[in-house]
């Protein structure tokens, strides 16, 4: 009975941890896009996360090391999708699925949008390296796939890597731009059905740019 009520501990214990860290995560998304790393503090994060500084320094030691979390986790989740784009699929279906899951990702996750771009700005030196490898070879090998379905005809002739930038630009704006979104469309920003608006909007104008022709 020990034994079991040990583990049973355990798992509160593992939850609560999962839990926690989860809490750290989305209220650093938040102090870091709307404060950048230098305006950030442990104290806010802590504070917007709704736990004490000693807690949160439990599961993070450093605010550097809490921006790193923060960092890595937005591009995994960002890259998935990418990753995931099949070279036997249809390539306008393909590229479709990816470019919804983008706009989907920038509209439920404004934050972790704003800041992966912010870190770009900086320079990206937390991700200099990642983005020099592990980035760097995901694109070549999708811009292998695109040139692919070129030569094959099944796409315009288009540049793969520009079309990939063009891709993360558009679908990252409505995030990043969000306020200069709303100054210029103003109430029309917040109303239902909005991001269908966008979503079809956007995928008429990049795929029909690269439909055979």
């Amino acid at each position: 009975m020990a034994q079991a009520a040990a583990r049973r501990n355990g798992q509160k214990r593992s939850r609560i941890q999962t839990e926690n860290r989860a809490l750290i995560m989305q209220a650093a998304l938040d102090v870091f896009s709307t404060d950048g790393y230098r305006g950030a503090t442990v104290d806010r994060i802590a504070e917007r996360a709704g736990m004490s500084k000693t807690n949160l320094l439990y599961y993070y030691p450093s605010k550097e090391e809490i921006y790193r979390s923060a960092i890595e986790q937005t591009v995994e989740d960002w890259l998935d999708p990418f990753a995931a784009i099949d070279p036997d699929g249809d390539p306008i279906e393909e590229l479709r699925r990816y470019i919804t899951i983008k706009l989907e990702m920038s509209d439920r996750y404004p934050e972790a949008s704003r800041l992966f771009a912010n870190e770009i700005q900086r320079g990206a030196p937390l991700v200099g390296e990642f983005l020099r490898t592990r980035l760097k070879s995901l694109v070549d090998e999708k811009a292998a796939v695109i040139r692919s379905w070129i030569d094959e005809g099944k796409l315009a002739p288009v540049d793969p890597y520009h079309l990939v930038f063009t891709i993360w630009a558009t679908t990252q704006h409505y995030a990043d731009f969000e306020v200069q979104v709303q100054a210029i469309l103003g109430g029309q920003a917040k109303k239902p059905g909005f991001n269908e608006q966008v979503a079809h909007a956007v995928l008429s104008i990049l795929l029909n740019g690269i439909r055979p022709r």
